[in-house]
């Protein structure tokens, strides 16, 4: 991964050309747009592959995981409808790619991995870059229910359900958005939190990612 931070007119023209790309494929958040504007997507690449950084598809990070690809980042994203200042619970940091849009969102991010040599690297990372999340490692899917409730979850791995423990880690008229399906592809699934006891769940559209992996998923 790079830790030489570089970010000359060559990153910055993809980084314009990417966000054309995503508004042409549907994404219509301005904000959601700004932030893939903002963040250099370069910087979790190692130098070698910087040529792939703006590309829109996702890349291995190692220890089976990837960073998403941009069109899924900017997609949960814009479902999150993200307030500066929510607080929002991020669930698989990964490469911290997505932590990064949230901040630049205006989020105030809870994130939590499980792989800790990826939770290493990114809790080194993510600061150098000037981005101070609030970095936890463990099993995300029991959630972070210390610092609930949360304004918005964020699931960026596929889980089999979703789980009952996240729900009840959100605000009344809160938003979980969540791939669910099996281990090959997911629909994308946002919850908003009604009452205390009621929610509404909507279905969209078809991704793939890598399992969630924990006590209350795979």
């Amino acid at each position: 991964m790079a830790y030489k931070f570089v970010d000359n007119y060559r990153e910055r023209g993809a980084r314009k050309k990417l966000v054309a790309h995503l508004e042409g494929r549907g994404i219509t958040d301005k904000n959601v747009l700004n932030a893939i504007g903002k963040v250099p997507r370069h910087f979790f690449f190692d130098e070698t592959f910087w040529n792939q950084a703006y590309k829109d598809i996702a890349f291995p990070i190692g220890d089976g995981q990837t960073i998403s690809q941009p069109y899924t980042v900017a997609y949960q994203s814009e479902l999150l409808h993200i307030k500066k200042g929510d607080k929002v619970l991020e669930i698989g940091t990964g490469s911290g790619y997505q932590t990064c849009i949230l901040m630049e969102l205006g989020a105030n991010v809870y994130t939590i991995e499980r792989q800790e040599s990826i939770y290493r690297h990114t809790i080194r990372v993510l600061p150098g870059m000037g981005y101070n999340a609030n970095f936890f490692f463990g099993d995300g899917s029991k959630g972070i229910a210390e610092y609930a409730p949360y304004h918005k979850i964020i699931v960026t791995a596929g889980a089999p359900f979703v789980p009952e423990i996240l729900l009840k880690q959100l605000k009344i008229g809160g938003i979980l958005v969540i791939p669910v399906g099996d281990e090959h592809t997911q629909k994308m699934v946002t919850v908003i939190r009604v009452s205390e006891t009621d929610y509404e769940r909507i279905e969209l559209d078809t991704f793939r990612f890598v399992p969630l992996v924990g006590d209350q998923a795979w």
